[in-house]
């Protein structure tokens, strides 16, 4: 049973009715061929395109020829290909850019699922359909064709293999991306989710692909990706190194404002309960699993860099002066991870607030660490620096629970996450709602 939506996030995924659309209905389907200078290419493209369309796809679609403000006979060939096919239409920009094309298109579009592809058709058509299956199932948000992944079958220049590979690398290290292919001319989109995604996205050029998926990825939404067939066209106008150098700035921009919150990605979230992952189990709190998978991964990287602090500041000062000044400096850099990662808070609300709340943690974890030191030196007189070790991380592991449930109780408790995630928060009743209850009295 579907609950009422909060407006901060997006509707459930339903799968569109059969027989949406229609001749005098909008399209479920609408791929803009986005085209600068391609007088020669469009109408063959266009025309294969539409016959496979016609042919395969069991839907109403739309076929529109965005110009990127071509300055060659594509506007004529376009208007020609608009008046004489049914389901094609023409757009005409007076700027240039790919994701200006995109942007501009698939917002004014009324179709439920919206798609592109390059004017050279470099991918094998036959993926279409499977490309877009899953949103108009509801199953996926996003959909982009893979030349990289193990079943396509790729015909291309060393060169632009390299580039292609060597730049998934980069986005996989960088901005901790996880999809496969970010350049391939080939995706699409369900609508209500270009509404909420597209105003994010910055780029008007190439870089415009690879923002939007990364922000979707971040943002929790469901990317489907379609191993496909792809033959390189030798006759691109597509400049290498300009777009590279662009590229590369675009992962700096969006890897900054990542890293520093400036995004509002929990617009972009669905409904708890959409995924059949989010269904609780019985007894266990919700998010309870997530944040101790967190918390624990945030905790041993504290622990590394607490016992590097304090072998660092062991060689100049005592064991208590080096484990308090360790201690202090990965607490309050844990406090900060946890507040982020673990438990969901954005923002500079409370911050101060929180780490003053961790430092009280943080005392009772140095109380536990002095004190075993303390029974360590009494114990033994002068132990060796491997025991001290051993003894301290026994020591942070037994205030490692306790620290959890403070944090989770205490320091971010539920009211906290609510505010930073207003998914959390229930939706107002409805006037059916309230209805049902009067009737209920």
């Amino acid at each position: 049973m579907r609950t009422e939506t909060p407006w901060s996030t997006l509707p459930a995924r339903d799968h569109l009715l059969a027989g949406v659309g229609g001749a005098a209905g909008a399209p479920v389907l609408d791929v803009v061929v986005p085209v600068y200078n391609e007088e020669k290419d469009l109408e063959p493209c266009v025309l294969r395109l539409h016959d496979h369309l016609a042919r395969t796809f069991p839907y109403a679609f739309r076929i529109t020829v965005a110009d990127n403000a071509s300055t060659d006979r594509t506007p004529e060939v376009a208007e020609r290909l608009a008046r004489s096919l049914p389901g094609v239409r023409s757009f005409r920009l007076e700027e240039k850019g790919r994701g200006r094309a995109l942007r501009t298109v698939w917002s004014l579009s009324d179709a439920p699922v919206l798609a592109y592809m390059d004017v050279d058709l470099s991918t094998d058509l036959n993926a279409l359909l499977p490309l877009v299956a899953p949103l108009i199932s509801g199953h996926s948000d996003l959909a982009i064709g893979s030349r990289l992944a193990r079943s396509s079958r790729v015909v291309r220049g060393t060169k632009r293999e390299f580039i292609s590979r060597a730049y998934n690398i980069i986005l996989r290290s960088s901005l901790a991306a996880r999809f496969s292919d970010a350049q391939c001319g080939f995706k699409a989109i369900r609508r209500e989710v270009a509404q909420r995604l597209l105003p994010m996205v910055e780029d008007t050029g190439w870089f415009f692909d690879t923002e939007m998926l990364v922000l979707a990825e971040r943002a929790g939404l469901r990317i489907h990706e379609v191993p496909v067939d792809w033959v390189d066209d030798p006759d691109s106008t597509v400049h290498i190194v300009r777009t590279a150098t662009e590229d590369l700035k675009g992962v700096w921009r969006v890897g900054r404002a990542l890293a520093v919150g400036a995004l509002p990605l929990d617009r972009l979230t669905r409904p708890f309960g959409d995924d059949p992952r989010d269904r609780g189990i019985g007894g266990v709190p919700r998010g309870l699993a997530r944040q101790l998978v967190g918390f624990c991964v945030v905790g041993a990287l504290s622990t590394l860099f607490y016992l590097a602090l304090y072998s660092l500041f062991r060689i100049g000062v005592g064991p208590q002066l080096a484990n308090g000044a360790a201690l202090l400096v990965s607490a309050v850099a844990n406090t900060a991870a946890n507040r982020r990662l673990t438990f969901g808070v954005r923002g500079r609300g409370s911050a101060v607030r929180h780490q003053a709340q961790g430092l009280v943690v943080f005392a009772i974890g140095l109380a536990l660490t002095a004190g075993s030191l303390a029974a360590l030196g009494a114990a033994s007189g002068s132990p060796s620096h491997t025991t001290e070790l051993a003894v301290l991380i026994a020591a942070n592991l037994a205030a490692t629970v306790l620290r959890f449930l403070l944090f989770r109780a205490w320091v971010f408790p539920d009211r906290d996450r609510a505010a930073a995630d207003p998914a959390a928060v229930p939706a107002p009743p409805t006037a059916e709602t309230i209805h049902d209850l009067r009737d209920a009295r």
